[in-house]
Formats: structure tokens, C-alpha cells, sequence
């Protein structure tokens, strides 16, 4: 079995995660992003996500999350196969991480 090109972890996993640096990549929609977000996030879309893999430097640690941690499988995936080197999928989304950690989540 082939092993995926990223990394499953969970929001306790996540935090130390970005406390070490990594950038965060939302792709929830606009709306949900700008009602609240993890703290410092990038909201990422169709629409400036060559920006985005341009603008950041691929060898940094990468967190992507979604709703639910369902869809941000896939955007992993994809920035892993665009060139970021270490890409993490961020499981229970950002509706655990919020769960969790509503200190650490800010608004747009």
C-alpha cells in the first residue's frame, strides 16, 4: 500500500505543530472563514492558490484544514504533489480544533 504524500494529526498534534511555525491553509468557504478561523490561517481557494504555493516556502511545515477534516485530505494531497515538502491534514477540522482550542481561533 502506498503511503500517503502527507500526514493525518490530530488539533493537540496541530497546535504544536504551528507553535513551531507552520502556516495554516484553510479552504473552508469565505463566509465560515471570515465568522472564525484558526489564528493567523490563510483562507485558500481556486482563486489564489498559485499565489499561495508561489508566495510560501515549500520546505515549511503546511497544516491544511476544512470542516470537518474530510476535505482537506485532498487539498493535501495536492499541495504535496505541488511541492510542499511536509503537509498535514488536520483531523475533526476546524469545527475540533474550535472544540478545542477557542482561545487560539480569530475572526476575518
Amino acid at each position: 500500500m502506498d503511503s500517503l504524500p502527507f500526514k493525518r494529526i490530530d488539533c493537540q498534534q496541530a497546535l504544536q505543530l504551528i507553535d513551531d511555525g507552520a502556516v495554516v491553509a484553510d479552504i473552508r468557504d469565505e463566509a465560515s472563514f471570515a465568522r472564525s478561523h484558526i489564528s493567523d490561517a490563510h483562507l485558500l481557494s481556486n482563486h489564489n492558490l498559485q499565489q499561495f504555493i508561489e508566495e510560501n516556502d515549500l520546505d515549511r511545515p503546511l497544516l491544511v484544514c476544512c470542516y470537518h477534516g474530510n476535505s482537506s485530505r485532498s487539498a493535501a494531497a495536492f499541495l504535496a504533489e505541488r511541492g510542499f515538502e511536509s503537509v498535514y491534514s488536520l483531523d475533526g477540522g476546524f469545527e475540533a480544533w474550535q472544540q478545542q482550542f477557542p482561545d487560539r481561533c480569530a475572526r476575518a
